[in-house]
């Protein structure tokens, strides 16, 4: 049963079952705020726009957070939705008051609301955010921010299949953990490379409302993943510091595949630390600069195993301590939209320029085995066409050179476009390239059924180089069953190949393309509100000993 199916399932099916209710009283804490007409008169109160124009300043701001379900609506008022919001803690209202940008006393901002709606919206426990005015007067305006939550605790069996391997999850995963907005979660995970227990605990709204502080834990089959963060970032445009530490101990087993099939294996063990702190000088005429100073510290031992195939030359172990300079810029230009990666939710599309660069130096004078520069860097930008589609592209690399045997570079583009013949149906395309030079011999790169081949099977092909082209012709309908799910389906074309390096493959080489099609499912009124993926795709020059038909059933982050 996909992930899809959580408790809220149960109240679909339930619902389905015993309908709406038949004019029942709705329990007044459960009614909701009343409309803002009502809160005024007859007159109109203004845009915010307008009162930004006019100087205007917030007087009282109100936080109302509402259930899950609303119960004014017939639709939402069954026995089961009623249920569900029963058992359900709503969201403190304090979790939500420390991540306005605005306040009491200041002026009116247009961008400050805005920007707050969307910061508000990046929480996976809010399905609903809406920021109005309820009451001007004598040029003090009341503002009053309103929410409604989603399903956040997630029990049971997951289970998902792509490029013919099977990955399952049982456990359970809250991430508004008594309304405070805390995840935490105990999950038995198993996927082809290995399975285990993934312990987590997350608080993304600590001490000022914008620190995270993070703690997970994995136990697994072939080792153990433990990491700590604390960390305070540049959280909004205007936001003037940051800081943040990081912690990670990592050991596991590595594998490198060659025509399609492992060919060897061996230990990798990595500490890893970070601390920095930035400040910013914040919004300037549309534009924030940021600047940040660390240390980063990097140990990679690696060891055969007497089971396992050994490869004929193990990466070389390193330590690396570096202290780094960042720069970033980012230009304010946010869009909201619909109906392009998710079905009938709003997204945001950063249509501005940004850019990172950081450039380090491991020194053998605090402890690095090699003197190396460090280094990383992205560009991304957004463009609107004339008829209204939007292009976005992007670059990033990220290496270490100064030491031959050590030298390493993963570089990585994208395009992609979505053009919308009407506004059920899009256009997709998108184009990504990427490549590694790795002197260790530790990296690879991959094509088939979960890395952009859908008709392939998983790590088909490998390589140091890989280019992956997708046309999807998507279709998001205005079924909502249960008001719970949100249903599209895609047309989908691949395209693309792996190739180059040491482990390359000598057998099915070159350019591969599928065609397929598949249905998606939304799960709007849950924070796990992936889409449910489900393919079928068909290899178009498939080699006799893989499958003609590729069944593909996964979730992922968007459509």
């Amino acid at each position: 049963m996909p992930r899809l199916w959580s408790l809220l399932g149960c109240v679909a099916l339930a619902a389905c079952v015993f309908g709406p209710a038949d004019a029942q009283e709705i329990p007044p804490e459960q009614k909701g705020p009343p409309p803002a007409e009502s809160t005024r008169a007859t007159d109109r109160i203004p845009s915010f726009a307008e009162l930004e124009a006019a100087g205007a300043l917030i007087g009282e701001v109100r936080v109302v957070t509402n259930n899950i379900f609303d119960l004014r609506n017939e639709h939402e008022n069954g026995f089961f939705y009623r249920a569900a919001n029963a058992i359900h803690i709503q969201t403190w209202p304090s979790v939500i008051q420390d991540k306005l940008l605005f306040k009491t006393g200041e002026r009116v901002s247009v961008h400050a609301m805005e920007e707050t709606e969307r910061l508000l919206r990046a929480n996976r426990f809010l399905y609903e955010v809406s920021i109005v005015p309820v009451a001007y007067h004598d040029g003090v305006v009341d503002v009053e921010v309103r929410t409604r939550d989603t399903w956040t605790l997630q029990p049971g069996v997951s289970a998902s299949r792509s490029g013919g391997s099977n990955k399952t999850n049982v456990g359970f995963t809250e991430t508004n953990a008594l309304g405070s907005g805390i995840l935490v979660g105990i999950n038995r995970v198993s996927d082809p490379d290995r399975s285990g227990t993934l312990y987590q605990v997350s608080h993304p709204h600590a001490l000022d409302g914008w620190t995270a502080i993070n703690y997970s834990l994995s136990q697994l089959s072939d080792g153990e993943n433990r990491t700590i963060s604390v960390n305070r970032p540049f959280y909004a445009l205007d936001t003037r510091w940051a800081t943040g530490i990081r912690t990670a101990q990592d050991t596991r087993i590595d594998s490198i595949f060659e025509n399609g099939t492992r060919s060897a294996q061996f230990r990798h063990r990595q500490e890893s630390a970070d601390a920095s702190g930035g400040w910013s000088r914040g919004l300037v005429d549309g534009w924030a600069h940021r600047y940040s100073v660390g240390m980063s510290y990097l140990k990679d031992s690696y060891n055969t195993e007497a089971d396992l195939p050994a490869p004929a030359q193990l990466p070389a172990d390193q330590t690396l301590v570096a202290p780094y300079f960042r720069y970033e810029v980012v230009q304010d230009r946010y869009e909201k939209h619909k109906n392009l990666d998710l079905i009938e939710r709003a997204e945001y599309f950063v249509i501005g320029f940004q850019s990172s660069a950081q450039l380090g130096q491991s020194l053998t004078a605090l402890g690095s085995t090699q003197e190396l520069w460090i280094y990383s860097a992205s560009v991304s930008d957004g463009y609107r066409t004339q008829k209204g589609g939007i292009l976005l592209g992007s670059v990033s690399t990220v290496g270490q050179t100064g030491y031959g045997p050590l030298d390493k570079q993963a570089s990585s583009g994208s395009i992609k476009f979505y053009s919308h013949p009407d506004s059920r149906t899009l256009i997709f395309t998108g184009l990504s390239a990427d490549l590694v030079r790795d002197a260790t011999g530790s990296s690879q790169l991959y094509v088939g059924g979960d890395t952009g081949l859908r008709g392939y099977p998983r790590n088909y092909q490998s390589g140091d180089n890989r280019v992956v082209f997708n046309v999807e012709d998507r279709v998001y309908t205005d079924w909502y069953p249960f008001q719970l799910f949100r249903v599209g389906g895609a047309v989908f074309y691949d395209f693309g190949r792996a190739w180059g390096g040491p482990n390359a493959n000598t057998q099915h080489t070159g350019w591969l393309n599928d065609v397929g099609f598949g249905l998606r499912i939304l799960s709007a009124r849950s924070a796990f509100g992936n889409v449910l993926h489900m393919d079928l795709a068909f290899p178009l020059n498939r080699d006799p000993n893989i499958k003609s038909v590729q069944f593909l059933v996964q979730t992922q982050a968007t459509f």
